[in-house]
């Protein structure tokens, strides 16, 4: 078949892809079953990790919970613990390939076969570039994105033998949109949420649509992670609310799940405002945190 009656074949469908995008706002969406899938969370010591780690317990999961601070995976494998569900905690260091296919190995072994893999595990330093130390720079793209290859790499094949799982990609907003003083950790979550887009893609060309793609991309959120975040137009998101809508996005299969939702409206207007227009629009949001920044010399807020 020629171009040209392949472009006019593509007018119906995507016509049919908006009227059928339409009609689904009107039919509640069908929320899979999750009790008795073995889900592992990479760090699961704090935070949203340790947030959707409960929420999985408390839809009776089997629960593998990594990360490298012990005292804060055991309290979370022992509240999961309380809450009903079985829960295995493994120290890991998400930033080391080594450990993470050692880890992989054991829990194939000893537990079974991942069915859900939530790749959550994060770090970030806020600073200028140049103020921002090498190894700091290798330790977040070791991390926010190196991992997220291991780890699949480990647990994709059962899933692909079977057609069956879901892989969860926890990224950022800041994975669509830049910000000052988060070169580095904007350009890992960029790389994270291409990891997603391309591998969805990647098991549709494999014809393994039992396998299930997310991907998180919230705004700050109010865990500590980022040093007193404000912003003018959109509120600092308390954790809950962001695994409600994780969880939520998990169950009905969302490929892209942004909270909040309406930042989706900010990334088409990255794509039609002029540059000038679009550089209003990041000065009226006001967003600030807490960042080193060497080339003025003092700790400041941007």
């Amino acid at each position: 078949m020629n171009l040209f009656m392949e472009l006019l074949l593509l007018l119906p469908i995507i016509i049919y892809s908006y009227i059928e995008a339409f009609v689904k706002l009107f039919i509640p969406v069908k929320r899979k079953c999750v009790s008795g899938e073995l889900v592992l969370i990479t760090g699961a010591g704090h935070g949203i990790g340790r947030l959707t780690a409960y929420e999985f317990a408390n839809r009776q999961s089997k629960l593998v919970l990594w990360d490298i601070n012990k005292h804060g995976i055991e309290e979370t494998a022992a509240e999961c613990r309380r809450l009903g569900a079985t829960a295995h905690a493994f120290v890991v260091d998400c930033s080391k390939r080594e450990e993470i296919y050692s880890a992989a190995e054991k829990v194939k072994k000893d537990i079974g076969d991942v069915n859900i893999l939530v790749n959550n595990a994060g770090v970030i330093t806020t600073a200028d570039l140049l103020s921002t130390q090498d190894n700091q720079i290798q330790k977040m793209f070791e991390v926010n994105i190196l991992a997220h290859y291991w780890t699949t790499k480990a647990f994709l094949p059962a899933m692909m033998k079977n057609n069956h799982g879901h892989i969860v990609t926890v990224a950022s907003v800041a994975g669509h949109s830049t910000a000052s003083f988060m070169v580095t950790y904007c350009s890992s979550k960029f790389a994270a949420v291409g990891f997603h887009k391309a591998l969805t893609q990647e098991l549709s060309a494999l014809g393994k649509d039992g396998i299930k793609t997310s991907c998180l991309c919230p705004v700050f959120i109010n865990t500590g992670f980022i040093k007193n975040p404000s912003t003018r137009l959109v509120k600092i998101l308390e954790p809950e609310k962001v695994v409600n809508k994780l969880l939520e996005g998990i169950l009905t299969n969302q490929k892209m799940i942004f909270v909040p939702s309406f930042l989706k409206i900010h990334l088409i207007l990255e794509n039609i405002l002029p540059k000038r227009a679009m550089a209003a629009v990041y000065k009226l949001q006001n967003v600030q945190f807490d960042a080193v920044v060497g080339y003025r010399n003092r700790v400041m807020s941007d």
